[in-house]
């Protein structure tokens, strides 16, 4: 399957309505249920049940992946793009001071979503703009240190016309008024045959009357260039998979709407291509445990590591990372104690075809 770039005004959304109410959906109300960086939450090690409102597929068999353990689209990119980062996020669960960036992100996620709670002649530029202030009340409401990002209020105007300029856009790639969506911010979950859990949050989905599924996407940042699409597709891949095990059907076409500069990205999966993201995500999940059980979490230097939030504990900074948390840490913090160390130490060659 190719994937096809566009940069386009609108796009006919006349076929696209809502159906199908057997997922269920889970707007945003009080806290947002990701972290304040947009992503998923991470990995699950205490084993909790997955809430009343995710759509889930239980009726797969329980195999060797560890019970309880889970992983999302944006943990799984964390280990891709470096192992010692998954640790101090999922293992150490190190804070991370909010960045603009991210917060913009978060926001501009929040009013595309209330947006659709107005009625359909009512989804204008202005409607958004407006949903701007209350949806920041609401964010630092939550999250007290966001008011903390702006060093003036001259930074602080510069940000809110970004984002405000972020949703501008947004109207000249889709047309609001011609859509409803049948889910937004939906949580869903699945399990496959080796027991591990995916799990993560959809922006959106579209459903159309003859039942077609479109999974959506928002990204606050640029579109990637050609030879990284492989990377920005990992993630719908993964959502399709699991809608894919929990409703048995094949969504028709996957979404990235880059509102950083008004691009589409565009691309029409296969079951071929579900089963080759199913590989990969279960390759992943064994470098991981092969990490998790040799206490062998190896730093990897890139591209990224000008915005990483834990340099100052990374070797390849000349930091070093503080003590693995001891099983009875592990057990508080987890209900759970941590696994017995193994012998076997990640073999990345296992994940090297997944970007």
């Amino acid at each position: 399957m190719s994937v096809v770039w566009l940069t386009l005004p609108r796009v006919d959304e006349t076929q696209v309505l809502p159906a199908a109410p057997a997922l269920g959906d889970t707007p945003l109300a009080g806290g947002h249920p990701r972290a304040p960086d947009g992503s998923e939450p991470s990995a699950d090690p205490a084993g909790a049940g997955a809430p009343s409102d995710t759509v889930t597929a239980d009726s797969a068999p329980q195999g060797p992946a560890r019970a309880g353990w889970s992983l999302s689209p944006s943990r799984a990119a964390d280990f891709l793009t470096c192992p010692l980062l998954y640790r101090f996020r999922v293992i150490d669960r190190l804070p991370e001071a909010p960045s603009p960036a991210a917060a913009r992100g978060t926001l501009v996620h929040a009013v595309l979503e209330r947006l659709f709670d107005a009625p359909a002649t009512a989804r204008n530029p202005q409607a958004a703009a407006e949903l701007i202030a209350p949806a920041w009340d609401q964010l630092i409401a939550a999250e007290p240190d966001l008011a903390d990002l702006f060093g003036d209020e001259t930074e602080r105007e510069t940000w809110f016309t970004q984002a405000k300029e972020m949703l501008d856009r947004y109207f000249t790639l889709e047309d609001p008024t011609r859509l409803e969506p049948a889910h937004r911010e939906l949580q869903v979950e699945a399990k496959l045959e080796s027991g591990l859990r995916l799990r993560g949050y959809i922006d959106r989905v579209d459903i159309s009357p003859a039942g077609d599924v479109r999974i959506v996407d928002y990204k606050t940042g640029t579109a990637p260039r050609e030879e990284f699409e492989a990377r920005a597709l990992f993630q719908m891949k993964f959502y399709a998979l699991v809608l894919w095990r929990t409703r048995g059907t094949v969504p028709r076409m996957l979404q990235l709407i880059y509102l950083g500069n008004g691009e589409l990205v565009r691309y029409a999966p296969d079951e071929a291509d579900l089963l080759a993201t199913e590989r990969k995500v279960e390759a992943l999940w064994r470098a991981i445990e092969r990490a998790r059980d040799a206490a062998d979490w190896r730093p990897r230097r890139g591209r990224l590591c000008d915005w990483c939030a834990h340099q100052a504990l990374c070797p390849e900074f000349g930091g070093t990372p503080p003590p693995l948390p001891t099983p009875e840490e592990l057990a508080s913090r987890y209900a759970r104690p941590r696994p017995a160390p193994a012998e076997a130490a990640p073999h990345m060659a296992d994940i090297a075809d997944l970007t």
